[in-house]
């Protein structure tokens, strides 16, 4: 590392990959190829296969020179593009193993890139089964003797050419389906001895398979040029312009299983169906790139072997239309399975040759990409399901292989070429669609880690490119795409819900971010209207006390949060302090910071955590609730559990702590909800009875109203009614007021009874102090809190005399008037003795929480406070802010 630090060695093979920038020349781990072995090779290879030889001439007699002509440009365009998205992506720095999965996997996140993945690698693994059965296929025509089983023949008594029926018969003779079966499976271990060899062995035996099939291509156009030889069939004109304008036009029609036309045939054939008969052979363009761990210069062998190969193959079938349009009759190109064979100079041999050698080595790279790709997903642990195909750099993967040979074996089985085709084409147009979104993404969002060296590229392209693979994939079959994509979304559903967390700094995370941004400029600082108005809940972790090590916040509150939010949604910010000097606490922060962050998924809590490092509670918490937030997104409830315990374990600190932090929300313009009875707050599963019951005593926007109402959204509370207690004086008009409430809660679309409930005024309580007092619950609590702060204020008044200096409240100079003192704390008595007289078996009690008065202590406070929660279970003290959170108006 360029720092000289420690770093922490990453858990998977890929979680480390830009964690530290390393000096000197890398570790070999295996043998390096360039462009011309790495890419082009084996991408020309993968892309000449089994569909040029034996089904190219019969496209064009069913299409017509020029729809081919469209045919070819359509899939080559479509083939191009992908390639152009291919190799942006591919120069935008290192590249891993893995090819397209890697790409895709870091453009669009784990779960888009695996489950195209996976889908490419069946791609890749049916493909080789293809190739097989292409070349045993061939094999059995040019040597029907070498057959096990009796040859399968169809007779087809009348032929349909150029619109009209034809009388006369036809035999056709094809391989046995089981000789296919048993000469495939027996090529298709032969050809997982050479993979497990390795890379190297492969490409020693790679231009083996190419050079004999360039040497047939040569022969093909040798014998188009000099055709018709002495033997050639009556349908072989050779080059003419009266065959060519002949052909020039298309002739879909039916055909029987062997491809013959027949007018009672079973298959139709059209543009569509030509398509996905025809896109197999402009395949293999990601054969390079499955191989990227084995090139020395991905950034540069990638482009370059890609787009060469893409352009040299769609160039070639270009030429070969024309070539084939102007050579025969339409009825020579339709009936002769293998008139490159014919045509060929000197010997059909050569091309047997050719087509057997082109379809193996094409099988023989789709043999080594698969496990590759399998092998390079597995690395990244993201599905422990495939923990059993994970190799270490360097190391072949061998059990990789043996599974993509099992499938291949298995598609061999089946022995139905036409029935293959079309599932591969799937698997293959949704890896091409993957890489040109991708590339768009990217480009669109223009992030600045998105330099590509390749230039040739725009975000149109992409598009363009990802919406013709998916027009070609409909125009194929729909039925087939609707499965190859039910596919990919199941299993993007598991690796959603079974895969490791993984962030790899895809493109949907700098969209999300993006979004954010702008979601956020767009909001702007001004008021929220009461309809879009959501809590924000700012929630205090750290306790009045100590937890046990290793519990970050009590277990309670994140069940309160979600309380606070309809069906979810909404976000909670979960804050605590740790008192000290920030240099030396740095790091247990973070350590605390992750440890909070665990509880909070723990409990699925949808929030964030934050940790601050400070010299005391209160200095911590002033910071947090100015500086927390961005915009409209800061926090406009403040969420503290009551200090219960301040009394009990005499905590001196706690009173002015407490006091500081409602004081500091109210100059913040912050809501408060103060939690009593957090201890006893119910679970998810503990469903409560009863009544959630409000003491609505100060206008406070709405805000307790609207609590009540989230409330009752939770299967916890749903079976609660709600009622709202109207505090008046003796002289209040009662029912007036009622009618007043109800009308007011009926406008808000809310449900609750309203009960209106007197209580004796401060003055009346002094005229008739004399008088005997009726016996009540907290009678005892409030001539114990009486006792206590006239000893507090006794104590005051000799310290203050005994150092000859003015009165001073939590450090500051004060007069305290004792008589406002009496009257706070006998509101605070006749007001719990209220709430134990209506609402001791509630479900829950929300009550209005009276701001620290002027001039009285700490102290006072905390003793008015405890005077309010006397015996009452379930309590939340509740403040608004000067902002209404309902409205009357739809």
């Amino acid at each position: 590392s360029m720092t000289g630090e420690e770093t922490q060695a990453p858990s998977s093979p890929r979680e480390g990959e830009d964690v530290a920038i390393t000096i000197g020349r890398p570790k070999e781990t295996g043998p390096k190829f360039g462009t011309m072995m790495g890419v082009f090779v084996p991408c020309l290879q993968n892309i000449l296969g089994i569909i040029y030889y034996i089904r190219f001439t019969w496209i064009v007699g069913m299409a017509g020179v020029w729809q081919s002509l469209v045919l070819v440009s359509f899939c080559g365009a479509c083939t191009f593009l992908t390639g152009l998205s291919l190799s942006a992506i591919a120069t935008n720095g290192a590249m891993k193993g893995g090819g397209p999965y890697y790409l895709i996997g870091r453009a669009l996140g784990p779960e888009v890139g695996i489950s195209i993945g996976l889908c490419f690698f069946l791609g890749n693994a049916v493909a080789g089964s293809m190739y097989v059965l292409g070349a045993v296929e061939t094999f059995l025509d040019a040597v029907p003797s070498a057959g096990l089983f009796q040859e399968s023949v169809t007779v087809v008594n009348n032929t349909l050419i150029n619109g009209t029926a034809t009388a006369g018969t036809a035999t056709i003779s094809t391989p046995s389906l089981h000789d296919l079966q048993v000469y495939g499976v027996i090529v298709t271990i032969l050809l997982c001895f050479i993979v497990f060899g390795g890379v190297k062995i492969i490409n020693k035996v790679a231009p083996a398979f190419l050079i004999p099939v360039l040497f047939s291509l040569l022969c093909i156009y040798l014998g188009v040029f000099i055709a018709p030889r002495h033997n050639a069939p009556k349908g072989i004109t050779g080059l003419s312009l009266t065959s060519l304008r002949d052909n020039w036009g298309s002739e879909y029609q039916r055909t029987n299983n062997a491809g013959v036309p027949d007018p009672n045939g079973s298959i139709y054939w059209g543009f569509n169906a030509l398509v996905g008969l025809f896109f197999p052979a402009v395949t293999g363009i990601m054969a390079g790139s499955n191989r990227s761990a084995s090139l020395k210069d991905t950034q540069r062998s990638i482009p370059i072997g890609t787009l060469s190969a893409t352009l040299t193959t769609t160039a070639m079938y270009l030429l070969s239309v024309l070539l084939f349009g102007a050579l025969s009759t339409r009825e020579e190109l339709l009936t002769d399975r293998l008139l490159t064979a014919t045509v060929a100079w000197p010997t059909p041999v050569v091309i047997y040759i050719g087509i057997i050698l082109s379809t193996l080595g094409a099988a023989l790279q789709c043999l080594t990409g698969a496990p590759r790709l399998l092998a390079a997903i597995a690395n990244d642990d993201i599905l422990p399901v495939l923990n059993y195909f994970k190799v270490s750099e360097g190391v072949e993967p061998h059990a990789a292989t043996l599974f993509t040979a099992l499938i291949c074996i298995g598609c061999v089985i089946i022995g139905n070429l036409d029935l293959i085709t079309p599932t591969i084409t799937m698997f293959f147009l949704l890896c091409y669609a993957g890489v040109n979104l991708s590339c768009f993404l990217l480009d669109l969002l223009d992030a600045p880690s998105w330099r590509p060296r390749w230039k040739y590229h725009h975000w149109s392209l992409s598009l363009v490119g990802a919406l013709l693979c998916v027009v070609i994939m409909f125009l194929i079959s729909w039925s087939f795409t609707v499965i190859s994509l039910a596919l990919a979304s199941l299993i993007y559903y598991y690796v959603s819900l079974k895969g490791k967390a993984g962030d790899w700094g895809d493109g949907f995370k700098s969209a999300y971010f993006q979004l954010a941004l702008r979601s956020l400029r767009s909001l702007g600082a001004n008021q929220v209207h009461p309809k879009n108005w959501y809590p924000i809940p700012l929630i205090l972790c750290r306790p009045w006390g100590k937890l046990p090590e290793n519990v970050p916040c009590h277990p309670k509150l994140a069940d309160f949060a979600n309380c606070m939010k309809k069906k979810g949604r909404g976000m909670s910010i979960f804050v605590s302090t740790i008192d000290g000097d920030y240099h030396e606490l740095a790091e247990d922060a973070k350590t605390a910071c992750h440890q909070l962050e665990a509880y909070i998924e723990y409990k699925q809590c949808e929030g964030v955590a934050e940790i601050i490092v400070a010299p005391s509670m209160s200095e911590g918490f002033r910071s947090i609730v100015q500086t927390m937030g961005l915009g409209n997104l800061k926090p406009n409830i403040v969420v503290v559990r009551y200090p219960e315990i301040w009394r009990r374990e005499n905590l001196t600190e706690i009173p002015s702590t407490f006091v500081s932090i409602i004081n500091d929300c109210i100059i913040a313009n912050k809501a408060v909800v103060i939690v009593k009875g957090l201890d006893e707050w119910p679970n998810e599963f503990q469903r409560q009875y009863g009544t959630i019951d409000l003491y609505w005593i100060v206008r406070d926007g709405g805000l307790m109203l609207l609590l009540s109402q989230l409330l009752l959204t939770k299967a916890t509370f749903e079976s609660c009614k709600i009622q709202v207690f109207c505090i008046a004086e003796e002289d209040t008009d009662a029912a007036e007021l009622k009618t007043d409430v109800k009308k007011f809660l009926y406008d808000l679309r809310m449900h609750a009874e309203v009960i209106v409930v007197t209580m004796k005024s401060w003055e009346s309580h002094v005229e008739n102090s004399s008088s005997s007092a009726q016996p009540d619950d907290s009678q005892e609590a409030y001539t114990s809190a009486r006792r206590r702060i006239s000893a507090y204020l006794s104590e005051m008044k000799e310290t203050t005399e005994r150092e000859g200096r003015p009165q001073m409240v939590d450090g500051k100079q004060a007069v305290v008037n004792e008589e406002k003192v009496d009257k706070f704390l006998y509101t605070m008595f006749k007001l719990n003795s209220t709430i134990l007289r209506h609402s001791r078996m509630a479900a829950v009690v929300l009550v209005s929480l009276p701001p620290p008065p002027l001039n009285h202590p700490a102290y006072f406070y905390m003793e008015y406070m405890d005077m309010l929660v006397e015996n009452v279970p379930r309590m939340l003290i509740v403040r608004g802010y000067r902002r209404d959170v309902v409205t009357f108006f739809t």
